[in-house]
């Protein structure tokens, strides 16, 4: 009897497959030892190990005297992100329905922290070009500095990028590694006199008409700005909806628990499909983990110094510098980070609330840039 095919497969394995094992294995190390992000850095990390085993039976094969057999994670890949966007999709329904906007809707101005923190998204997306990425690559890649993996996973896939699991990887770590990240990126642009700046919180009433009116308006105008935003926006608004409406608490709890961690938990197995050795293990790669890192960085210094830029023209109301890097998407984690260094300064410093009014703009701001760019550059051949 031949028991050749016992070690057929142990000889099969390439460099590139076991260079694929080491990166499978960093993210799992990652999220069990380090708890980064651990609902999605594990199943991407372990799912990164099964579509790189030689004639994985996760993906699509062809044998004779079998045919084609389907493989679950390429059948996902294909059904749940590749046709429709879906599982993105979905878990923005969960993270509308996590975030509480009260906190901006009583202080509208922080809505200009979101926006300007996006700026590294288009700077990043000219560096990419420079660098000699095709247009729609460039932009995928640009979109990392979104803080928000769904919308960088959506947008490369709809932009057919060349790079998508590089892309998901890039944005999915980075925001895990948001502690270690912004707090550099902070201390490069302020003083410790910046960072210790006190802003005095006075909670407005925000009304019910008020945060039932705040998601459908927002959808309204981001899709007359920007169409091609409004199934990000609109699902995002839409989770915020079905908890602010006050009829719904049951869907509310299932959408912000349930629906998110499910769909999480299929996202991360789901994006290893775009990790195959074949197509992950390039020089491209690294560039893209570095113009992630750039993206990010400059979302947090550019947030920073618009602050700076705003209290001088605004002198009676004063923000603190760190605020304006809190407009990245990455919710809540960025607001925390603000926080913990605006006690380092000052222990009686709490700029907690100010800071998730600037992160929950930053999350709206990232779905609409994200519709900016597949407005833009869909057309671009």
């Amino acid at each position: 009897m031949d028991f050749s095919f016992l070690w057929q497969g142990l000889l099969s394995i390439s460099w590139q497959q076991l260079v694929m094992y080491g990166i499978g294995g960093l993210l799992i190390w990652l999220a069990i030892e380090k708890g980064l992000e651990p609902a999605l850095l594990m199943p991407m990390g372990f799912g990164a190990i099964l579509v790189n085993l030689p004639l994985s039976g996760v993906v699509d094969q062809f044998s004779a005297g079998v045919g084609e057999t389907r493989g679950i994670i390429q059948w996902l890949f294909e059904t749940g992100i590749e046709a429709s966007e879906a599982m993105p999709l979905l878990l923005f329904i969960g993270i509308g329905a996590m975030i509480d906007f009260g906190p901006l809707l009583a202080n509208p101005k922080l809505f200009l922290c979101g926006a300007a923190a996006q700026a590294g998204i288009f700077l990043t997306i000219i560096i990419a070009a420079l660098l000699g990425f095709d247009l729609k690559d460039a932009a995928s890649i640009g979109i990392i500095g979104a803080a928000d993996g769904p919308t960088a996973l959506m947008v490369s896939q709809s932009l057919r990028s060349s790079y998508v699991g590089a892309i998901a990887v890039a944005a999915y770590s980075y925001m895990a590694l948001v502690p270690i990240i912004q707090p550099a990126a902070i201390k490069l642009v302020t003083t410790r006199r910046d960072r210790a700046m006190k802003m005095d919180y006075r909670p407005q009433s925000v009304t019910r008409s008020m945060r039932i009116l705040f998601p459908i308006v927002v959808t309204v105008v981001a899709g007359l700005v920007a169409p091609a935003s409004v199934a990000l926006v609109g699902f995002l608004m839409f989770g915020n909806l079905i908890r602010e409406c006050g009829v719904l608490s049951s869907l509310a709890n299932t959408a912000r628990n349930d629906l998110a961690n499910l769909i999480t938990l299929l996202l991360g197995i789901t994006i290893s499909f775009s990790m195959r050795s074949e197509q992950f293990v390039r020089w491209e790669t690294l560039l893209i983990m570095g113009l992630g890192l750039v993206a990010f960085v400059l979302d947090s210094v550019v947030g920073v110094l618009f602050v700076k830029a705003l209290n001088l023209v605004t002198p009676g109301s004063r923000i603190n510098p760190m605020v304006g890097a809190a407009g990245i998407s990455a919710f809540p984690m960025s607001s925390r980070v603000i926080e913990k260094l605006g006690q380092e300064a000052d222990p009686q410093n709490h700029l907690l609330m100010h800071a998730i009014a600037a992160n929950v703009s930053g999350q709206i701001a990232s779905v609409v840039a994200g519709g900016v760019v597949l407005q833009y550059f869909a057309n671009i051949g």
